[in-house]
């Protein structure tokens, strides 16, 4: 088989040493001066950042300055990831300089307002972020230099090295792993094409091929160093010097997505053309199927564990548990936290800390839904305050003693029955999105109006921009003029009786109106 002979043996990564490294945790002390790379690699004249930040656009490019030596693609992704979805990167070693490409201009934006309150750490040392002045960065394979970024085309983009297929070795592989369950794996960080499975060394082995190469990063980035199964079944990803997979053969060893037809092979079973279609969109129920699997939730929450990696401070974290801090102490209750955090896992325990009232721990039902909670929820405002969430030290939140009274700052959740996770397969668990301006309302009576809604989120403090119905009209997606109202509206109105014991159930949508 073309290409497999590329496959080598690398240096084993353990779970634990992705959690190992320090992120931010100071005030910023002010960023004095900031610069951003041109087209042709050089400097751009240097700026104060309050200059800068006015001058340029916001774009979903960063420039990040000031890197340590020999840092890692991870470690620069890992700042960004809690602020939404890392589409691609670019480092310049030779200049301790990167350049991050975020989903979203909005998370862009989110993720500079937080850091320019809160200074952020790699490895013990300060770096500086700022927009870039390019607007997207592009991969293109014909480069091979990696030292400066070159010119893209006359829209002003970057382009960086990078192959679209993915090597992976399956180390302390105590339980089977099949093509579908890869397939199931890595689709979520983009389309899969191609896998071709084989066993190398005594070794489970495949290469996996993405539609692009920003999704194969992706992928390595949250996946490598984690396990498919609790405690073995490693997975060991780095990247193919292939371009391109030539599969002959649809069948349990080799499938190519993108070309349902092909034969099965001398004693291979067929591939039904229709699940191989179905596969080639998506299967979110595959591995919920799978005892001990990566279910749907832990897949969703891989994408937060390089954040995690870098913001548990060198904790070992594997309790579950979140600090979160820079809370408005006048407004946030157990209940409200409770509410927020619990879009994102089954929250069992929250106590706000007596001696510092700004101050929370979470404890989540597990490591995943905490990781999951700090992706989507560290930078966001809460209250008109931006908070932080990382993980904490503690094994567990601990109860008042019998007969102590702490004022009502620490509530037991533990058997509440507003978890939205509890139901193995659960359709929550394909709707988790990150906090956006869309909210979508389900359990809505049928004599509720277009009108009561409006008034009922306005009346919560936000301004309603747009409504939409969905057909049965038990369902609908309302849009506020900002995430925070967003956050605000779901934290007051989630479980709302909206009369005859009708509870308003509220999430936040990826779908805009």
């Amino acid at each position: 088989m073309d290409g497999i002979s590329d496959v080598a043996v690398g240096v084993k990564r353990g779970s634990d040493e992705l959690l190992s490294s320090s992120m931010y945790n100071s005030p910023n002390s002010g960023m004095s001066s900031i610069s951003d790379g041109t087209s042709n690699g050089s400097d751009s004249k240097k700026l104060r950042v309050e200059d800068r930040v006015g001058d340029a656009p916001p774009s979903r490019v960063l420039h990040i300055r000031k890197l340590p030596n020999e840092v890692s693609e991870t470690e620069v992704i890992a700042l960004g990831l809690p602020f939404g979805k890392v589409t691609n990167i670019l480092t310049l070693k030779g200049k301790n300089q990167a350049f991050l490409e975020l989903s979203t201009e909005e998370a862009a934006i989110t993720m500079v307002n937080y850091y320019s309150a809160v200074t952020p750490h790699v490895r013990n040392v300060p770096v500086f972020i700022q927009y870039s002045n390019h607007k997207e960065l592009k991969t293109d394979n014909a480069n091979q230099s990696g030292g400066t970024p070159t010119s893209g085309s006359s829209d002003g983009t970057l382009t960086s090295p990078s192959s679209p297929v993915l090597r992976i070795i399956i180390d302390n592989m105590f339980y089977p792993v099949t093509l579908d369950v890869l397939q199931q794996i890595f689709s979520k960080f983009g389309t899969v094409m191609k896998i071709i499975t084989f066993t190398k060394n005594n070794q489970f082995q495949a290469l996996l091929q993405y539609n692009d190469a920003a999704s194969a990063q992706q992928a390595k980035v949250a996946l490598d160093g984690q396990n498919i199964y609790n405690a073995c079944c490693t997975l060991r990803i780095d990247y193919s010097k292939l371009v391109n997979l030539n599969v002959k053969y649809n069948n349990d060893k080799s499938r190519d997505y993108t070309r349902p037809e092909l034969p099965a092979g001398d004693g291979q079973p067929a591939v039904d053309p229709t699940v191989a279609a179905a596969f080639s969109k998506d299967s979110n129920s595959l591995l919920g199927k799978i005892p001990g699997a990566l279910s749907p939730l832990s897949a969703a929450a891989a994408a937060a564990a390089a954040a995690g990696r870098v913001a548990l401070s060198g904790h070992s974290g594997n309790s579950g548990v979140l600090l979160v801090s820079n809370l408005n102490e006048e407004m946030v209750t157990p209940q409200s936290l409770f509410t927020l955090f619990g879009v994102y896992g089954d929250v069992q325990r929250v106590k706000i800390l007596y001696n510092k009232k700004d101050s929370a721990l979470i404890q989540m039902a597990d490591l995943n839904q905490a990781q999951l909670a700090m992706s989507h929820l560290n930078g966001q405002k809460m209250y008109s305050k931006i908070i932080r969430v990382t993980m904490s030290k503690h094994q567990t939140v601990q109860l008042p003693r019998d007969g102590l009274d702490d004022q009502g700052l620490t509530k037991d959740f533990t058997n509440s029955p507003l978890h939205r996770f509890k139901k193995p397969g659960s359709k929550n668990f394909q709707n988790i999105f990150p906090p956006s301006a869309t909210l979508h309302l389900s359990n809505i009576p049928q004599d509720i109006t277009e009108d009561d809604l409006r008034v009922l989120f306005t009346n919560s403090g936000g301004t309603v921009k747009a409504f939409k119905f969905f057909q049965d009209r038990k369902m609908a997606l309302i849009q506020m003029s900002t995430v925070e109202e967003a956050i605000q509206c779901l934290i007051d109105l989630h479980n709302y009786n909206m009369g005859d014991n009708h509870h308003l159930r509220v999430s936040f949508s990826k779908s805009t109106i």
